[in-house]
């Protein structure tokens, strides 16, 4: 499982970005949300790398 947190806003991002963090249900800054390991949800991330921070969870 990836732990994904979102650390910058999203205002006057790209529209595809910012239906991206949604989908990964992220709406707010510090919104954080457990995700599966699979290659689906890296792909989303690797999209939206400049504005999440993720981590590693068992």
């Amino acid at each position: 499982m990836i732990k994904v947190t979102l650390v910058k806003s999203l205002n006057g991002r790209n529209d595809k970005h910012i239906a991206t963090a949604h989908s990964l249900g992220l709406k707010k800054i510090n919104d954080a949300t457990v995700q599966p390991d699979n290659a689906m949800t890296k792909g989303k991330i690797a999209q939206i790398a400049y504005l999440v921070k993720t981590e590693v969870v068992e």
